[in-house]
């Protein structure tokens, strides 16, 4: 009986995850009250307690982050590394961003026809391969300049998953409007099958052009990202201010990603330039055509309302009438209330994507409480310090952006603007020093993290959403398409820091 229970526990634990998974967690468990309890040495804890939390993620294809990193960040309040409060005041200074997942990505998820049968057409209208990576890459750009980038990775995901389950149904040889489980591919037909993984590429490059191209739009204004509003409330900077003095890096960075994009397609590196095939856009124009003949009075209603509450969302936002995740309940009353859709369970589908993603944060959340508590980036702070004028300055952009990778590009800029707002109150830094200290911990913050998808929420939020494991999107694979942007984009932040400032 014994043996059998211990199979039922070890089955049970992390589910279907691999056996292998498993044993990894348990040893971070074991591993973790040894040099807490044992060898007294926290502070290292800490940083493995990263790293650990780090592997969670990049194994996400394999178990969703929450449960192993949650298992993580409960021993480490246990083990004293951070408090529950500590924890709750992280969650308290982002909720804007945890109303923003709750509500805005389930308000998008209200608009998919509409969203669907737009892009269907451009997708479908613009055949140049470059021309529609471009346009992915800067249209993020642009409404993460002005929306969020949250709110824009959700817009791009809720389109990419439409795309896949239409041709995923027809590849299993259903029709369009059959039900259908794209997540399994037990019923593709062999014939298919190259044309599925050539399509999943496909899509793998625009949401990764997308994701990349909110960080490029991200960086340029107030609203982009939480921290650029957390660095103008304290530097006292109104919308104009802050873009004019991001704009000697943040325009060279843009022009040199959107390069970037058209280099990647057009010599087709790092997993890029990608086509459509044939037999998928066939079936993408039969859908199209479907659709158009079959639709209603009622269903041409239905995106027309959704195109409105589209423009409300945008206006809205644009002109920062409310908190995003205001907005987002806005667009969700809007988009439901005219189109009739008032059934709860109908309703609670919209959170499905959300939710998890938003738990996942909060644990998130209690591995940054690890940091602040356990002074883990102190010593790279006070040996950038040491250091003045343009170097200093350079340091600054850099710490931020390495730090940014391993943990969370709005906790490190928190650290880092604080710092420098005490050294200015002393009297140690001069409004110039600190005006040019704020800009390098603004951009450092935005453009190098792009390097791994725990760097922006956007990019952790394409990583864990549903669409991730359909397209065979892994946190490696994103690392690596990131790589070519990270290089490109990080020097050129660094030059234009250094000659343009």
């Amino acid at each position: 009986m014994a043996k059998t229970m211990a199979d039922a526990f070890r089955q049970n634990f992390l589910g279907n995850s691999p056996t292998w998974y498993k044993f990894t967690i348990l040893g971070f468990l074991v591993l973790n009250p040894i040099l807490v309890l044992v060898l007294d040495r926290p502070f290292l804890a800490g940083w493995v307690l990263v790293l650990q939390f780090i592997f969670t993620l990049a194994m996400a294809l394999k178990c969703y982050p929450l449960q192993p990193g949650g298992l993580l960040a409960v021993e480490a309040i246990v083990l004293g590394l951070a408090s529950s409060e500590m924890v709750f005041h992280e969650a308290e200074k982002n909720f804007p961003v945890i109303m923003l997942l709750m509500f805005m990505v389930a308000g998008i998820y209200f608009l998919r026809e509409f969203l669907l049968y737009t892009f269907t057409k451009i997708l479908l209208g613009v055949r140049s391969k470059i021309l529609l990576s471009l346009m992915f890459s800067f249209t993020a750009a642009f409404l993460s300049a002005f929306l969020d980038a949250l709110t824009v990775t959700a817009v791009i995901i809720s389109v990419a998953i439409g795309f896949y389950g239409v041709y995923h149904s027809v590849a299993s040889g259903k029709q369009f409007d059959h039900s259908h489980d794209a997540s399994m591919d037990d019923g593709v037909v062999e014939l298919h099958r190259e044309d599925l993984d050539q399509f999943r590429a496909f899509l793998r490059n625009l949401m990764m052009h997308g994701a990349v191209g909110t960080a490029l739009g991200g960086v340029t204004t107030l609203v982009g990202e939480p921290q650029n509003l957390l660095i103008a409330e304290i530097m006292d900077w109104d919308f104009v201010t802050f873009f004019m003095n991001m704009a000697h890096i943040s325009m060279p960075v843009l022009v040199v990603g959107l390069i970037t994009c058209i280099l990647l397609e057009k010599f087709k590196m790092f997993g890029y330039g990608v086509t459509l095939t044939p037999a998928v856009r066939e079936v993408l124009e039969s859908y199209d055509n479907h659709m158009t003949e079959k639709r209603t009075n009622q269903e041409s209603m239905a995106i027309g309302v959704q195109a409105v509450v589209a423009l409300v969302l945008i206006l809205a936002l644009g002109f920062h009438l409310a908190e995003p995740g205001v907005v987002g309940l806005l667009v969700i009353v809007l988009a439901t209330a005219f189109n009739g859709i008032t059934e709860e369970y109908r309703i609670g589908h919209a959170f499905e994507e959300a939710l998890p993603f938003t738990a996942l944060l909060v644990v998130f959340f209690a591995i940054v409480a690890v940091i602040d508590q356990q002074g883990l980036f102190t010593p790279v702070i006070d040996w950038v310090r040491t250091y003045d004028g343009k170097e200093q300055e350079a340091l600054f952009y850099l710490a931020n952006g390495v730090l940014s990778m391993i943990s969370d590009n709005v906790f490190v800029a928190t650290v880092y603007i604080t710092e420098v707002e005490e050294l200015f109150l002393a009297g140690e830094i001069t409004r110039a020093q600190f005006d040019a200290l704020a800009i390098a911990i603004n951009t450092g913050t935005n453009i190098p993290s792009v390097a791994t998808p725990n760097g922006q929420a956007a990019f952790l939020f394409l990583l864990t959403s549903a669409l991730a494991p359909l397209i065979r999107l892994s946190y490696g694979r994103m690392v690596i398409m990131a790589f070519p942007y990270t290089i490109t984009m990080s020097i050129t932040g660094l030059l234009a820091l250094w000659y343009l400032g």
